[in-house]
Formats: structure tokens, C-alpha cells, sequence
């Protein structure tokens, strides 16, 4: 018994998964985190470009045409 308990304790590849895996974790809830918080602010600059294009298609077509 106590062979397998010195095996278990020298054997140090599960611990190296296991810090692998908490390290993966806390960069995806970072990035999750990032991309969360900056998600509005794209959402708003994507909004004006698009208001800004469907004007000048809707000038463009009032003006007689598209613009060459």
C-alpha cells in the first residue's frame, strides 16, 4: 500500500493536466469577459456605419443613380 502512495506522490504528469486545464479555464473566462464588455461598443459603431450606409444608398438613389 504504501508503494502505490509513493508512486502516486513522485507521478506529478496529473497535476501538470490539471494546472493546464485551470489555466485554459481562467483564460477563457477572461476572454469571455473581455469580449462581453467590449460586445456593446461594437454593436453601437456597427449600428452608426450601417445608419451612415443606408443614407448614402438613400441618397445615392435619390440623386438619380449610384455613384460611379
Amino acid at each position: 500500500m504504501l508503494n502505490i502512495i509513493r508512486k502516486l506522490k513522485k507521478n506529478r504528469a496529473g497535476a501538470t493536466a490539471i494546472e493546464y486545464g485551470l489555466i485554459a479555464a481562467l483564460v477563457s473566462v477572461a476572454a469571455i469577459g473581455a469580449l462581453t464588455s467590449l460586445g456593446g461598443s461594437l454593436s453601437s459603431i456597427f449600428g452608426v456605419v450601417s445608419t451612415n450606409l443606408a443614407d448614402a444608398a438613400t441618397a445615392a438613389t435619390a440623386a438619380g443613380g449610384a455613384a460611379p
